[in-house]
């Protein structure tokens, strides 16, 4: 099967995420972060912060949103079920707080063959509502069996 690479470039609709206080807590918990400033306002608000500041892995809930559409779309012909991820990187910009509307932008940045396998590399940018770019994150996921 030939891989999509004409999708090389191809960008999605950007999504918004209006980031809570208690989901920066609820995340904060699940992955063992214990810093206060993730959990106690004013703790926060001590070290000079408006709102709880969200851990930066943080990243993959408001980004997260935006590449699983690209994941499905059927120009790109991945099966989602013999995808596993590949790898995953990310460069922060300001810190996100709660309050905070990020809205970010997915664009497919390379599509190719390597030994039967699929590496598609997507490309997510998150800027807050101050037009700041607090994330720029690269998601490599790999498909079994796509480039036979």
């Amino acid at each position: 099967m030939a891989l999509a690479t004409d999708k090389i470039g191809k960008r999605y609709p950007a999504v918004a995420y209006a980031v809570g206080r208690e989901k920066i807590r609820e995340y904060a918990a699940a992955v063992g972060e214990t810093d206060p400033l993730h959990h106690d306002l004013e703790a926060a608000r001590a070290a000079g912060f408006a709102d709880l500041v969200a851990p930066p892995m943080f990243a993959v809930v408001y980004a997260g949103r935006a590449v699983w559409p690209v994941l499905f779309d059927p120009e790109l012909e991945i099966d989602f079920a013999m995808l596993v991820h590949g790898a995953q990187e990310f460069r922060w910009g300001p810190l996100v707080l709660a309050g905070d509307e990020v809205v970010t932008e997915v664009e497919v940045v390379r599509i190719e063959a390597r030994s039967g396998l699929g590496f598609y590399a997507l490309e997510s940018r998150s800027v807050n509502q101050r037009g700041e770019q607090v994330c720029v994150g690269t998601w490599t996921q790999i498909v079994r069996g796509a480039a036979e």
